[in-house]
């Protein structure tokens, strides 16, 4: 019996606590949603430096007919970094969500998906021509 008449005393200590727990975990899934949300924009960074390096260099070499290659670069980029930036809306729902949330969610992650099949699917595609391509583009330089 004096247990439970203890129990309503620590009560209010308990939750405080869950509260500061559940707060402190909030804060990390957000902090690290933006740590993956900044990966994933600095992967597009990246894909854009470096499909405009090959750019600037086919332009150079006047070899300005296809832009396959490129466009394929930037693609591999741009499907990875979906990649996190769709973990990163993950991550921001798993922490209380709404309906709202949940719908945005569903949204984005099918917008998301589509972009990355398409993506995988036009680099998979166009991989054996660019192939090809680069064999003879090295026998001409030779």
């Amino acid at each position: 019996m004096l247990q439970l008449l203890a129990l309503p005393e620590t009560a209010p200590h308990i939750s405080g606590l869950h509260g500061q727990a559940e707060s402190g975990v909030i804060s990390a899934v957000l902090w690290l949603k933006l740590g993956i949300e900044t990966v994933g924009a600095l992967i597009i960074a990246l894909g854009i430096l470096s499909a405009g390096w090959l750019l600037l260099k086919a332009l150079a070499r006047r070899q300005t007919a296809d832009f396959t290659a490129i466009r394929l670069t930037l693609a591999r980029y741009l499907a990875l970094a979906l990649e996190f930036q769709l973990g990163a809306d993950i991550l921001s729902t798993a922490i209380a969500p709404s309906w709202e949330q949940i719908g945005k969610l569903g949204a984005i992650a099918v917008i998301r998906t589509a972009l990355n099949y398409f993506l995988s699917r036009e680099m998979r595609e166009e991989r054996p021509r660019v192939s090809h391509e680069d064999k003879i583009v090295a026998r001409a330089e030779n």
